[in-house]
């Protein structure tokens, strides 16, 4: 039993980070405290200054933990990597907390290229960006590549040493071939430095030298040359037109601000890249009631920038906590000054206001859109119980499939939807042991009878701590189950639940010949499901949902399967070296297109391993 009296007692006067637990183990918060003695019995003292999110917090803490650091900038270090790891309930979390994907000019070869990247790595290499989504970047280097000839293929070149014959990008006019030696270095870092210009933010200057030598083919009668500079012409203005909004600075700005209503926030951040605003994203932060503005925006600063791949030299907020704090650790990520400012007046203030306008907008629009999708599951959910004739209405659903190729990696997969909408922390994935081969029927048997057995042995253990049913993840049993099959898979899950002695309906989804949803089967019949109706749509959104929920966990343990085993018979990378190139690059395709600098930037792989693998994959390109 933990004796929360004498734990208190004893913590210590420093710095550090602390985890609540709920009695099951599990991490319910993670904070940090600039002295853990003060900040964690705040807790436990009289209640009647806390938010009724921290009171909520409070009943579920069974025992805590605390980690102390040398310094409050290590102790926010921490919080942000147990946040990512743990994703506690009661922390405020983004629920979209990507890299965004930059642009990379590898300028430190001979040759650049331009390519693609998910992180800012220390290579000597440019980055630009970031930008919003793998499309945008898409279709600026496509835009690019027309303006500009830049090679993007993966061929290590070094001047003097060029051989071999161009590729089709030359003949096309995408490339200068300097793989062939067409183009001198000097010529080539022009086109690059062009590049450069562009990703800068400076379009106009390149727009208006594009006029002009538009100009003097249309004089020379050069009308080809001229058409196609034209074109050039049109899709560098694509890019300003994007762009027009203007900021009045030319650094790189990011704008944060947010607005609430009585249960929710919207934080907005708009991108201002050379003075341009180039895009912006918005984050939904549920049950955010009784929270400071400033404790918000700080929260919002750390798990934003703790998983982006770019932080802005300036950041303007309407207000936050800990500014030195968050602005020292920023500066600590980037490798430069990052500066936290609050403008009062002046533009700044003025775009600022922008942002919360949209801000405001966006959370309206979310709820609206709440209010008319519970409206659409509402009504498939009645129409759902009317066409298979039972006597409540299933709110909670679990839908089931199994993924394998000829028996290989076989894994089986269970979604969750609560009142028609996706209850994705209650996900479960389930790989297969005992059945070996394509047997999908005994593959069925296997996940379903985990999956009720760990709910009883949960309940169980929740009776004897006298523990709340909400603590569990398996304790809350369907209404309904659905099967992504016929009646083989649906026989299957009924001997389980006979086995178990539970009385839950269980229907298979079936498709037609086309691969789209037809409707259920149900107690051996198909139940004929107007194509047009909300529960049609509904099934189908599960089906889909389970489904690629299952290919996409095979996937990955098929990809490390391969990977491992291509990885095995490259020299002198062992057990650990594997991990590492695991870990960062994720596939053979990405290892294979690595640098020698990305390589070597990986955890202990040095020179001699980085030349390796270049040479291994050199040898099996075919």
């Amino acid at each position: 039993m933990f004796d929360f009296e004498y734990q208190l007692k004893v913590l210590p006067d420093k710095p550090g980070v602390y985890l609540m637990k709920n009695s099951l183990g599990e991490v319910i918060y993670v904070g940090k405290a600039k002295i853990l003695k003060n900040r964690v019995r705040q807790y436990f003292q009289n209640s009647k200054n806390h938010s009724e999110k921290v009171k909520a917090m409070v009943k579920h803490i069974a025992e805590f933990e605390y980690i102390v650091t040398d310094s409050e900038m290590e102790a926010l270090i921490l919080e942000c990597n147990l946040i990512k790891k743990y994703r506690p309930r009661y922390n405020i979390l983004l629920k979209d907390d990507k890299g965004y994907p930059l642009i990379k000019i590898t300028v430190n070869e001979d040759f650049p290229r331009i390519i693609s990247a998910r992180n800012m790595v220390k290579d000597g290499c440019k980055y630009f960006g970031p930008y919003i989504s793998p499309s945008a970047v898409y279709e600026t280097m496509e835009i690019i590549k027309k303006i500009f000839p830049i090679r993007t293929c993966r061929l290590s070149i070094k001047e003097g040493e060029m051989k071999g014959r161009p590729c089709l990008n030359y003949y096309i006019g995408l490339c200068k071939a300097p793989c062939t030696g067409y183009i001198t270095k000097e010529e080539y870092g022009k086109i690059v430095s062009g590049v450069m210009d562009f990703l800068s933010g400076k379009n106009r200057d390149i727009s208006k030298k594009l006029k002009e030598d538009m100009e003097i083919a249309s004089e020379k009668l050069e009308f080809e040359k001229a058409a196609e500079l034209r074109d050039k012409i049109l899709a560098v203005q694509k890019i300003i037109e994007k762009q027009k909004i203007t900021t009045g600075g030319f650094e790189d700005e990011d704008f944060i601000n947010m607005y609430s209503d009585n249960v929710d926030s919207c934080v907005q951040v708009f991108f201002s890249r050379s003075g341009k605003i180039i895009g912006r994203e918005h984050f939904i932060l549920e049950n955010t009631q009784d929270l400071p503005k400033g404790e918000i925006v700080s929260n919002f600063i750390e798990g934003f920038y703790g998983g982006t791949a770019y932080i802005a030299k300036t950041i303007y907020v309407p207000e936050a906590d800990e500014i030195e704090l968050l602005q020292n650790w920023l500066s600590m990520k980037k490798d430069a000054r990052v500066y936290i400012k609050i403008p009062q007046k002046g533009e700044k203030r003025a775009t600022l206001n922008m942002v919360e306008e949209n801000a405001k907008t966006t959370l309206k629009n979310f709820k609206l859109k709440l209010i008319q999708d519970k409206k659409m599951y509402n009504t498939a959910l009645e129409e759902l119980t009317e066409a298979l004739d039972m006597e409540d209405i299933p709110h909670r659903i679990e839908a089931y499939d199994i993924s394998n190729i000829q028996g290989v990696d076989s894994v089986g997969t269970m979604v969750v939807f609560e009142n028609g909408r996706a209850k994705n922390s209650d996900y479960r994935r389930f790989k297969i042991n005992s059945v070996k081969g394509a047997n999908d029927y005994d593959s069925m048997r296997e996940i379903l009878t985990r999956r009720f057995k760990h709910g009883f042995d949960e309940i169980e253990r929740i009776k004897k701590r006298n523990l709340k049913f909400s603590a569990g993840k398996f304790c809350a049993f369907p209404d309904l189950i659905l099967m992504d099959g016929g009646k083989g898979q649906v026989n299957a899950a009924l001997e389980v639940l006979k086995k178990f002695n539970i009385d839950i309906p269980v229907c298979g989804m079936v498709k037609d010949d086309r691969h789209r949803t037809r409707g259920l089967i149900y107690k051996n019949e198909e139940v004929l499901i107007s194509p047009h109706s909300n529960v049609i749509k509904l099934i189908a959104r599960i089906q889909d949902e389970v489904h690629r929920f299952a290919i996409t966990y095979h996937r990955s343990l098929r990809n490390k399967r391969v990977l491992h085993s291509v990885l095995e018979d490259i020299p002198n990378v062992g057990n650990k070296r594997r991990k590492e190139l695991l870990k960062k690059f994720e596939s053979i395709e990405n290892i294979k297109k690595a640098t020698m600098n990305e390589l070597m930037d990986t955890p202990s792989i040095d020179r001699r391993t980085a030349e390796s693998i270049i040479s291994y994959f050199k040898k099996n390109e075919n």
